[in-house]
């Protein structure tokens, strides 16, 4: 199709020339007016063709789009539990706009009708060898140029991309924080910060476009004189009766026509460059992150959950967190994580629901190792409750369902009343049909909690893993919560509950202390806590006319007491 639309393009120079060199000394109007209408014909055919080649072009970007943006998606996903995640995370639907963009755009069409230029050159010397000429120095001047351009965008257009990440990242976390800047009134420190990453970006932007444009407009006036040249020289050549009048203009024409290609490639250089390493990082990302293989459907578990010698490492970093833990639970039975701080508790159950692969051992349902399902159908017997609750903009319904199209209304109350929040919902403005907006926005954090407990217990998983689940809740919440995690263990299913308050281990019938990323004691809730309580010193002294209470022993000194035994 290129081929013929610079073939086509040919006709205003051939035009030009028959004019001059038959129409004027014939001074035949019918000669004209037959050359008129051929050059239209020819003339529609060429917008016809360079209409369908934007067209088709267009379409590609799209049919790239569609094939690629689930994928993309996955990624975006996908990266952060890979540790792969460039530092904006919507960086590969940004780079997959662009190259969509530039698909669409003039860009494609230009590099499609460079090859063609050597056909352009052939007829310039058919003309005279001396126009021929003129046109070869003219299209080397314009390669030199197009190669200048790309070592020159090649680095600040590397730089933008950068600077672009470190700007988007800073507005995406004062966005996720914005209660945070406001009450600690850091909002001016951040925008500081901000502004300097600002400053970088547009720096790096301004250079990029000075690069570019200084170049493109360099190449546009050479043309443009180079074409006067041409008209001069072909001026020359009729004054030494070494050319037809018509090869003034024709051979004027032509080489503007010849040239015109790697003028607009130059213009558009700041977009290709910019696509080319969209491409490069979306590649990279793509090959290092595989699309995830749809194993063999596996039975529905109802057995058991195993740990064997587990050590876990956050994504991207060398460091274990956890190491070496085993531990088994059989159907029915609550299990609750205690320990310090930064002890490997949350570290650990993000490996039992398998966002966070083991580096060593295994975690198995029912004797299957967790990588031998699908996400999807994994999915499907887990339900999980992270510390904080993220909802998603749609109805309360949509969330507890995990907007399962066509999801069962039975079922979505079901998982509300395990719950203990159906009551609550209902009083929200229209009950289960009420939009909660990003995040959860208009909840407060104990709906959000109690909203996503319900999420979790939606189609009675098998394996329900809370993390510090009461963090938000009052004294109904931890009621609901502590029939909640009976309600899993009455059903013939495991629930593990990472807790630092008493209340939330009232369900449970074992206990695993984490310290130091090591399992330091496990086994039933009573002998291990049997093992750490020890007669306070602190003396509570009571007031007048009450009775003296012995202090009840929080799970924190409890851990405490475990690790000096331990």
């Amino acid at each position: 199709m290129s081929g013929l639309v610079n073939v086509l393009y040919l006709t205003g120079s051939f035009f030009m020339l028959e004019v001059y060199d038959r129409v004027i000394p014939s001074r035949s109007v019918p000669t004209l007016i037959g050359l008129m209408v051929l050059a239209l014909v020819l003339f529609a055919f060429q917008g016809v063709l360079e209409t369908l080649r934007a067209r088709i072009l267009a379409r590609i970007g799209c049919a790239l789009d569609e094939t690629l943006s689930a994928r993309v998606f996955d990624l975006v996903v996908r990266a952060p539990l890979k540790g792969a995640a460039p530092g904006d995370g919507l960086l590969p639907l940004r780079d997959l706009d662009q190259i969509r963009a530039f698909l669409g755009g003039a860009g494609p069409g230009a590099f499609f009708d460079l090859p063609w230029l050597p056909i352009y050159l052939v007829i310039c010397f058919l003309l005279h060898p001396l126009i021929g000429v003129a046109a070869l120095v003219g299209a080397a001047v314009l390669a030199l140029i197009t190669l200048t351009t790309d070592l020159s965008t090649r680095k600040p257009t590397q730089a933008a991309t950068g600077h672009g990440l470190r700007r988007n990242g800073l507005a995406e976390a004062g966005r996720r924080n914005a209660e945070v800047l406001t009450a600690l009134g850091m909002q001016e420190r951040i925008a500081q910060r901000w502004a300097l990453a600002n400053d970088d970006y547009i720096g790096s932007q301004q250079r990029l476009s000075d690069a570019a444009g200084g170049f493109g407009a360099a190449s546009k006036v050479f043309r443009t004189a180079l074409q006067s040249g041409v008209l001069a020289l072909g001026a020359w050549l009729v004054i030494n009766n070494m050319a037809t009048a018509g090869i003034i203009i024709a051979s004027s024409i032509l080489v503007s026509r010849a040239l015109a290609p790697a003028e607009l490639a130059i213009a558009n250089w700041r977009g290709f460059v910019q696509a080319r390493q969209a491409w490069g990082r979306l590649s990279d990302l793509l090959s290092r992150i595989p699309e995830a293989d749809r194993p063999h459907a596996l039975p529905v578990p109802k057995g058991a959950l195993t740990v064997e010698g587990v050590s876990i490492a956050p994504p991207g970093t060398p460091r274990l967190v956890v190491q070496d833990v085993s531990f088994g639970l059989k159907a029915g039975q609550g299990l609750g994580i205690i320990g310090p701080s930064a002890s490997g508790k949350s570290t650990l159950v993000r490996a039992l629901v398998g966002v966070w692969p083991a580096l060593q051992g295994k975690v198995r349902l029912d004797g299957a190792a967790l990588d031998q399902w699908s996400s999807r159908d994994l999915g499907l017997h887990l339900g999980f409750l992270p510390q904080e609750a993220e909802l998603f903009a749609g109805s309360v319904s949509e969330n507890i369902s995990r907007f399962e199209e066509g999801a069962d209304a039975k079922l979505v109350i079901a998982a509300a009343e395990a719950a203990g929040v159906h009551e609550l919902i209902l009083r929200l403005p229209k009950g289960y049909d009420t939009q909660i907006g990003e995040g959860g926005r208009g909840l407060s954090a104990g709906q959000r909690q109690r909203i996503g407990l319900a999420r979790a217990l939606y189609r009675d998983p098998f394996l329900v893993v809370l993390d510090e689940p009461n963090a938000n809740l009052d004294n109904e919440g931890e009621n609901a919560l502590t029939q909640a995690i009976l309600g899993v263990r009455e059903r013939g299913g495991i629930c593990v509950v990472v807790a630092h308050r008493p209340s939330a281990l009232a369900a449970v019938d074992l206990v695993l202390m984490m310290a130091e990323g090591r399992a330091q004691a496990f086994g039933p809730k009573a002998e291990v806590f049997k093992r750490v309580l020890r007669p306070t010193s602190i003396k509570v002294e009571p007031e007048k006319g009450t009775r003296r209470k012995k202090p009840e022993p929080s799970v924190e000194a409890m851990e405490n007491q475990l690790l000096e035994s331990a």
